[in-house]
């Protein structure tokens, strides 16, 4: 079969002789239609229009200073409205229909170009001529491909390969240019194997879904690690109960949480609170004298601003509301904390977008000032910080149960006043002496790590989020316990991230908090941190009392041991 190209005449006119249109053609223009004085005219109207639209922004600025009335207009605010929306009309009508036309024009300036340039494809085979056009032939991107796609030429997988591992094509482009996000993978997991020298076998490829991380959660993949999702459960808390995904590799983890979930249970239930709801970022900006940053932190922390400043932050999201301002001096440099609800999202980048457009509007008035960083560590992010532990960050939660004198003894197997004890020797004292910070507890981090893992959090934020304080008191004359934890910082969110992963989404749906809570925004996002608040005091309960009744060690080596012989793998 042999294959000849030949270009295509043109089919849409009978007449052979027919002139090909030129862009110097003589066309009528939307502007001839208006008997006016072209320069004249615009240059009034555009004059006209940015004059009256600085005026109006700058009225609207001082009443909000003022806190005048913005309905109560002047004459002449009453005159620049109504000469902007003319100016407008004009500007919109003139310049408006000669983009339309011209738009049209090209559109069919192009068409005919195509009909006349395309070219067939005729496949002998035989007898038989058979005429395809080349467009026929070119592969459409998917539809559910959400990314550009430059198709490369038609090569087969080895020759991909080959291309990558000689560097003509960069692993990272890999998605863009083949448009199947399965096969990029592949492609780049084999190129990486003949690079090292070392294989990847065990680490699975197939079975998931790489689209769903593209531009998402993940760069450059070359497979998934595969992570055993637990439940422990039912906690009782509020009244409700629920199932809690854990995702660990921990032996012992999920067993012990369950068995703290089962004395909650048996004793009543546990109560869970949310103290406050607030996502944080703090730019950091700098001035050539300490006594200009000084003015700049009292225009900020006046209260008469925060008004004003609350608009312009709030433009940034429906869902972003600026709280509060707080900031640190340090000689010139000036540490700026924004304080903001996020509703079901973590929210990192929507009060990072809300804290540009508060920057963006300081420089009006402040503009020697240099914005050296959008964070500058105040906030505090991934990091253990004091200002975290006392002013909270995400959702502060404290939680608390009474277990019963008999559960403690058959469920727990140890005595409250030895619980009592251990927590006053280990996670207050012991945790001081060690010059903890935020650390005041048996192992919350175990417990927030597992979740946030079958939950689609950010693991880094564990850092933050596992600040905990453990309280144990004897009450009801020593015979019950009381327990709690004061967690200041979890944050968690319920949409954005790795929460859209279709694992993830399971666990949340598990939880019944998954997506965004349309009807009350942020209470998915609150029931969440309420919930880690609960499996963390199930958890720190029955780690406490293990090690209380020395069964600590005993356990692990019967659930965090492998009998496999290790020397036979591999």
């Amino acid at each position: 079969m042999d294959v000849c190209r030949r270009p295509l005449k043109p089919s849409i006119s009978h007449n052979h002789h027919q002139k090909r249109p030129t862009p110097s053609s003589d066309a009528a223009k939307a502007s001839d239609a208006l008997p006016l004085p072209l320069n004249i005219t615009n240059c009034f109207f555009f004059t006209l229009f940015f004059f009256v639209a600085y005026y109006l922004l700058d009225r609207w600025r001082d009443k909000i200073r003022t806190s005048t009335p913005l309905h109560i207009l002047t004459f002449y605010e009453l005159a620049a409205i109504l000469s902007l929306i003319a100016s407008f009309i004009y500007l919109l009508g003139f310049f408006g229909i000669d983009f339309v036309q011209s738009f049209i024009s090209r559109y069919s300036h192009d068409v005919w170009e195509l009909e006349n340039d395309e070219e067939q494809i005729f496949i002998r085979d035989g007898d038989c001529s058979i005429h395809c056009p080349v467009s026929s032939l070119i592969t459409s991107k998917p539809k559910s491909m959400d990314i550009p796609v430059t198709p490369l030429p038609l090569k087969d997988d080895e020759e991909l390969v080959k291309s990558v591992v000689s560097g003509d094509i960069p692993s990272y482009s890999l998605e863009s240019k083949l448009g199947d996000c399965f096969k990029a993978a592949s492609i780049r997991r084999e190129a990486l194997q003949r690079l090292t020298g070392r294989s990847l076998e065990g680490l699975p490829l197939e079975g998931f879904d790489y689209e769903s991380i593209l531009g998402q959660c993940c760069e450059m993949p070359v497979g998934y690690v595969q992570i055993p999702v637990g439940i422990a459960g039912p906690l009782l808390l509020n009244g409700c109960e629920y199932s809690v995904p854990m995702a660990t590799t921990e032996g012992c983890l999920v067993a012990s949480t369950n068995r703290g979930c089962k004395a909650i249970f048996a004793s009543g239930g546990a109560t869970s609170v949310l103290l406050r709801d607030g996502m944080t970022r703090a730019p950091v900006v700098r001035f050539a004298s300490a006594k200009r940053a000084t003015e700049l932190k009292f225009f900020l922390e006046d209260p008469l601003n925060f008004d004003t400043l609350t608009v312009v932050f709030n433009k940034s999201s429906r869902y972003a509301r600026l709280q509060g301002i707080q900031c640190a001096i340090a000689g010139k440099n000036l540490y700026i904390r924004f304080s903001c609800s996020t509703g079901d999202a973590m929210g990192m980048n929507m009060v990072s977008k809300g804290v540009q457009n508060v920057l963006d509007f300081l420089q009006n008035d402040f503009p020697e000032m240099d914005v050296i960083g959008i964070s500058g560590n105040f906030c505090s992010d991934k990091k253990p910080a004091a200002v975290n532990w006392i002013e909270g960050r995400g959702k502060s939660v404290v939680c608390e149960a009474v277990i019963n004198g008999e559960v403690v003894a058959k469920v727990l197997k140890t005595t409250v006043s030895a619980l009592v004890e251990l927590n006053m020797l280990k996670n207050l004292t012991g945790s001081a002496v060690a010059g903890s910070l935020g650390g005041f507890n048996a192992h919350a981090a175990n417990i927030v790590s597992a979740i946030f893992l079958a939950t689609g959090q950010d693991p880094a934020q564990n850092v933050e989020s596992s600040h905990c304080i453990t309280m144990m008191e004897a009450v009801n004359n020593g015979r019950d316990l009381h327990v709690s934890v004061t967690m200041p910082s979890i944050e968690v969110g319920t949409v954005g991230g790795g929460t859209q992963l279709a694992s993830q989404s399971a666990c949340l749906n598990l939880l019944g908090v998954k997506g965004a809570n349309k009807e009350s925004p942020g209470s998915n996002s609150q029931l969440l941190a309420t919930i880690v608040a609960g499996s963390v005091l199930a958890g720190e309960l029955s780690l406490m009392s293990a090690i209380a009744a020395g069964q600590l060690v005993k356990s692990h080596m019967k659930y965090n041991r492998s009998s496999r012989d290790v020397t036979k793998l591999g």
